[in-house]
């Protein structure tokens, strides 16, 4: 398993709220002051909040928060809870009647994978924003990555158990680290050594099933099936300076990670999405920044199934 997480960089503290009894849960990450944010989404499916404020031609520059949480549209929901406590702590927009916290937001779909009508809230924000550390490190089965799951085109008993994985590479004084949340429609692969490692698997055999062959089969025999339980989101964060443009360059970059690790990857079916924070510390390139992104994220992928553990009925890597 690689090493590496959000936190190896200067002043980003991460919290989790995971609800292990319905298999659900959120992510907080809480940046510095001044962190500029861009995101770039691609998924046919995305559920979200506040990505048009991180265009490059509209007005804010710096968040506040983010979320990565389960729940579908209605995690969105633990956003709420993170101005709150931000609100609290006298951080967000000044507006000049208050503050108001700009807060990013990306969800899942886990509803079918635990309780459906238990779902993040503004409570689970709450609580993980208290949670939040400089320290914080750990993969698997946490926050937004509690419920997450793939291989789902058959069906949930074709499922395995995917989560959170996370990723940092460092070049000299440059620090480039991903946090991902993987639910994904296609295959997972870890693209460093070449095999698959997380899909539609058949227990009875104990042999992956080829996602892009059975979508073919299905599409020409004019079969139904379920497309909206999936979703791969992810967060890039850097020390260097960049702004809103370049922030959403590395993102754009950065989802060959995904390109490398999943496929078929970015379709109606998913909700791809990955944020990018710059901290401003250093000097550097654009170019190399996403190019160092689009391996940190394919790394995270695969940390995500690496670091799991089976729940829930579903098959984990370390089973296989």
């Amino acid at each position: 398993m690689y090493s590496g997480y959000l936190t190896d960089i200067k002043g980003i503290k991460v919290g989790h709220y995971s609800d292990y009894e319905n298999l659900t849960g959120v992510t907080v990450i809480l940046p510095p002051n001044k962190t500029v944010c861009g995101v770039d989404v691609r998924g046919g499916a995305p559920g979200t909040r506040e990505t048009d404020l991180l265009k490059p031609e509209n007005f804010v520059e710096n968040i506040h928060g983010l979320v990565l949480s389960g729940g579908s549209a209605y995690g969105l929901d633990s956003a709420s809870g993170v101005m709150k406590y931000l609100e609290e702590k006298n951080i967000g927009l000044d507006v000049g009647v208050g503050k108001v916290p700009i807060v990013p937001a990306a969800v899942i779909f886990d509803l079918a994978c635990g309780n459906s009508k238990i779902r993040p809230n503004l409570e689970m924000g709450y609580l993980a924003c208290e949670k939040a550390s400089e320290k914080e490190n750990r993969q698997g089965n946490i926050g937004g990555g509690t419920g997450a799951t793939v291989g789902k085109i058959l069906g949930m008993d074709f499922a395995m158990k995917s989560g959170l994985g996370s990723a940092t590479i460092k070049t000299g004084e440059l620090i480039v680290s991903a946090l991902t949340i993987c639910n994904a429609f296609g295959d997972v692969f870890d693209y460093e050594k070449n095999i698959q490692i997380a899909g539609c698997y058949d227990k009875k055999t104990k042999e992956f099933k080829n996602t892009l062959e059975i979508y073919k089969e299905i599409v020409n025999q004019g079969v139904g099936f379920s497309k909206m339980e999936n979703t791969t989101i992810s967060l890039v964060a850097t020390n260097g300076i960049f702004n809103k443009a370049e922030c959403m360059k590395i993102s754009a970059m950065a989802h060959n990670g995904y390109a490398n690790s999943i496929f078929p990857v970015h379709t109606l079916n998913d909700g791809d999405t990955i944020f990018t924070l710059a901290t401003g510390e250093i000097k550097t390139d654009v170019s190399l920044v996403g190019a160092l992104a689009s391996q940190a994220i394919a790394r995270a992928v695969a940390n995500s199934v690496y670091a799991v553990k089976s729940v829930g009925g579903f098959v984990s890597y370390g089973d296989l």
